[in-house]
């Protein structure tokens, strides 16, 4: 087994077992992926802004670089963020500085709970956001 697999088996046993912080949440998207390519995050909407009281949904897929190279994320739920593709859901590695800076210490819970940075942002976190539940 390779040490991105001893890494991702970390990663999935914290998400699992909910170590992490309560904002945000992530696990296999099918538990049969042995390869575990493929993972679901939540992000819980920071307080005091337009995010507040919801739920965003992401798919994170971990190349066989991963923790390397970065992840790609896309979010499944539509958002309002400028690091955020408006067509495609996908976060854009040139807008958002966790996936430009990306160091191999990082994690997938990293890039979750600075998502929720970016949004609580003074600069994002009165945008217009789309109806809540309407999905990429």
């Amino acid at each position: 087994m390779s040490r991105i697999s001893f890494r991702l088996l970390e990663e999935l046993e914290k998400g699992e077992k909910g170590h992490g912080p309560e904002s945000c949440s992530y696990g296999l998207a099918d538990s049969d992926d042995i390869t575990m390519t493929f993972w679901n995050g939540t992000i819980l909407g920071p307080p005091h802004s337009n995010h507040e009281n919801r739920i965003y949904s992401v798919a994170i897929e971990c190349g066989q670089e991963y923790p390397d190279k970065p992840p790609l994320i896309k979010f499944t739920s539509r958002i309002n963020l400028p690091c955020v593709d408006q067509e495609s859901g996908k976060v854009n590695a040139e807008k958002f500085q966790t996936l430009r800076n990306w160091k191999r210490s990082y994690t997938m819970e990293t890039l979750l709970l600075d998502l929720r940075k970016e949004m609580a942002h003074p600069s994002n976190k009165k945008l217009p956001q789309p109806a809540e539940g309407s999905n990429f």
